[in-house]
Formats: structure tokens, C-alpha cells, sequence
């Protein structure tokens, strides 16, 4: 068989993630994985019990190809409790097979080659390649520490003819920040009058503190007329192994998502789907996250707060953010690899979320851990 000698990448400035580097450096040094964004406790007793009776029961074949019905009913009833906006579940939800995918799913469906789609970078790693299989072009708005406030004025600047869509993140991983009803005000001028979708990736809707409010596109009708809305139930619900989430957009964009997602994943598991269709009965199991999660947030930046490191604020998410440079002056990718090999706690290098590695000495923790995960994590810590 003759196999090519030389294939050119559609990825070539695209390599293995940051995030399965740090979790197998963690697993080579038997040290505490504070890396990667995924909790090391199990879901609540009650997702275990609808998951098995749903695999037990006739629900083990091809879900319909936009979601089993009662799911997308169970979501549009949760969107309108939430958010005051009424959805179509027929037409306008789908579930997809995580977060990630959906996001895919929506720049695949709109973006053809040469439109620009502007990223607000620090950014999820997965926007720009998706971004790049279509054809179109990343624009980057770098966000700067500590803050990380937009500038809508340079965001403007940034906006041409070509321009076809906006990737919005919040809350946002990863640097914990939330978007608040200013900045939803500025995107609705700024898109105003201009052929532009925006892509909305709020899986940590529930994960906001200290009492505010989280800003989802579907509380702004002139912005949810325009955009993708993606959700994730594994962040909810502490499974993000089951790679379930959902995309709400008007019918006009959801036809053309569908006609992707077809021939992507075509349909979801069904038996997690029949679970969360139970689950999302019980809305004091997301109504109490935030809760949940502002406590193991309290706990860790109390553990480690006479440290060296330098906390940054943490609106949102489950990440917490740090800048090192009372400790050292190497870059950020190598210190998070020292951090793993001399101190047993693995961390995630902010540089890596910019397309130039803009490097500030800051790093990423996840909080969603056990109290004594992140209190044996902590020890460590306060002693570098």
C-alpha cells in the first residue's frame, strides 16, 4: 500500500494541547492534577440513579438527530425560568455532544473562507482551530492582566466588511472573569446593522460569585436574533466525561447547524440524554452551584493565601488565577512543568490561551476538587 510521503497540515501551528501535556506530566510525577478543568468527585446520587434506570429501560439506541424530545422541552421550560426567553424546542435546540462540539458545529456552519472571526483572547484553544478548518481567519482582541477588561472602542477598530462573527466566553475560562450588562450593551452596538453571528459559550452559566448575575446572550433579544448560545451539561452536573451539551440559536441559524451536526456526530448518547431530561427537574441541583462552588473558591484562595503567588480575582468558573513572579522570572510554560516535577502540583500556563504567547507569569488552577485535594495542593504550595 502507498502511503503519501508529505501531507500538508491544515493545523500546522497546532500540536498537542497544553492540557494533555500537563495531565500526563502529572500522572509521570504521581502529582496533584490542578490542571485540567475537571472535578475528582462524582455527580450527585441522584444523575447515577436516572442514568442507570435510563440504561436499564428501552433508551439505548440512535436519539433523534437534534436531541430526545423531552430533554429540549426540559430546557426550554429551564431558559425561560432563567432568562426570560422563550425557545422553540422543536427548532431552535439541539444537544450536542459537549460544549466543544457544539462551538465546532456553529463556525463550521457559518464560516466560509476569508471571513474574519474575532476572538477575545485569552482564549479557549479550541475557537481559533475551528475558526481555521473552515476557512476563515482569527482575529485576535488580546485582554491584558490583571483585569482583563474589553475595550469595545479597540474591539471596534477591529471590525470590518469582513467580519462574520463574534466568539464571546462567559464566564470565562480562562481567567474567571464575567461579562457584565455593559459589555452585552456594547456587543449589541457593535453588531448592530452588520451581517455578524455571535458564538456564545456559556457552559459555566451556573459558576458566577459574590451575587451577581449571569449575563446570557438570551436575556438580549437583539443579540440572541444573531447568535449561537452554547451550554454544557457536564459542567453542571460534574460529568464532564459524558460529553453532553446544547445550542439554542434562532431557526434560521439552527437549520444550518443541524446540516453540519448531521454529518458530525448525527445523534447523542441517548441514555444521558433521557437522564438529564430527569435531572433538570430538580432545579436546586444548578440554582445551588454557584454555592458549591464560591465555598471550594473561599477555601482554596484561604489555603494558599500566604503563599508567593498573587491572587487574582475569581468572578466566575472554576479556575483560579495566579502570578508567580515573587518566585520566579521563568516563563510560564516552564514553571508549570518545575511545578509538577519539584512540587507535585500541576497548573496550566496562561500564555498558551494567546495566539502570540503573550506571557505575564501568570497560571491556572481548578478549585473543582475535593476540600482535601486542594488542601494537600495547597501545602505544597505555601512552601515554594
Amino acid at each position: 500500500m502507498h502511503f503519501p510521503s508529505s501531507i500538508n497540515s491544515k493545523l500546522p501551528n497546532t500540536s498537542t494541547t497544553i492540557f494533555t501535556v500537563m495531565s500526563a506530566l502529572a500522572r509521570e510525577h504521581n502529582a496533584i492534577n490542578l490542571s485540567q478543568g475537571f472535578p475528582d468527585y462524582n455527580p450527585h446520587p441522584l444523575v447515577i440513579e436516572e442514568l442507570t434506570k435510563a440504561a436499564k429501560g428501552n433508551s439505548n439506541q440512535y436519539a433523534l438527530m437534534a436531541g430526545f424530545m423531552p430533554l429540549r422541552e426540559q430546557i426550554a421550560e429551564k431558559i425561560s425560568l432563567l432568562y426570560s426567553a422563550e425557545v422553540n424546542p422543536e427548532t431552535e435546540i439541539t444537544v450536542t455532544a459537549g460544549g466543544t462540539q457544539a462551538i465546532f458545529t456553529a463556525i463550521l456552519s457559518v464560516i466560509r473562507e476569508d471571513d474574519e472571526v474575532i476572538l477575545f483572547a485569552p482564549a479557549y484553544d479550541s475557537y481559533a482551530p475551528a475558526v481555521e478548518l473552515a476557512g476563515g481567519k482569527a482575529i485576535f482582541y488580546d485582554r491584558e492582566a490583571p483585569d482583563y477588561k474589553i475595550d469595545w472602542q479597540h474591539v471596534k477598530r477591529l471590525v470590518n466588511q469582513r467580519t462574520r462573527m463574534i466568539v464571546i466566553n462567559t464566564p470565562h475560562n480562562p481567567t474567571g472573569t464575567v461579562m457584565n450588562a455593559f459589555d452585552m450593551q456594547q456587543l449589541e452596538k457593535l453588531t448592530k446593522d452588520r451581517d455578524i453571528v455571535i458564538v456564545s459559550d456559556e457552559v459555566y452559566e451556573h459558576i458566577v460569585y459574590d451575587g451577581v448575575q449571569h449575563q446570557s446572550i438570551l436575556r438580549y433579544p437583539k443579540l440572541a436574533e444573531r447568535a449561537f448560545v452554547v451550554f454544557s451539561f457536564g459542567k453542571t452536573y460534574h460529568c464532564t466525561g459524558w460529553k453532553v451539551g446544547y445550542c439554542i440559536a434562532p431557526q434560521n441559524l439552527m437549520s444550518e447547524f443541524r446540516k453540519v451536526h448531521q454529518f458530525n456526530v448525527f445523534s447523542v448518547n441517548s441514555v444521558a440524554q433521557v437522564a438529564f431530561a430527569e435531572v433538570l427537574k430538580r432545579k436546586d441541583l444548578y440554582e445551588e452551584l454557584n454555592t458549591f462552588y464560591q465555598k471550594k473558591r473561599d477555601f482554596f484562595r484561604s489555603a494558599i493565601q500566604s503563599s508567593r503567588f498573587k491572587l487574582l480575582k475569581c468572578e466566575g468558573t472554576y479556575f483560579q488565577l495566579a502570578a508567580y513572579s515573587r518566585i520566579s522570572e521563568e516563563r510560564d510554560i516552564e514553571f508549570v512543568k518545575r511545578l509538577t516535577r519539584d512540587f507535585k502540583v500541576a497548573a496550566i500556563p496562561i500564555s498558551v490561551f494567546y495566539r502570540h504567547q503573550v506571557d505575564s507569569s501568570i497560571i491556572r488552577f481548578c478549585f473543582a476538587k475535593e476540600e482535601e485535594t486542594l488542601k494537600r495542593a495547597a501545602e505544597m504550595l505555601v512552601k515554594i
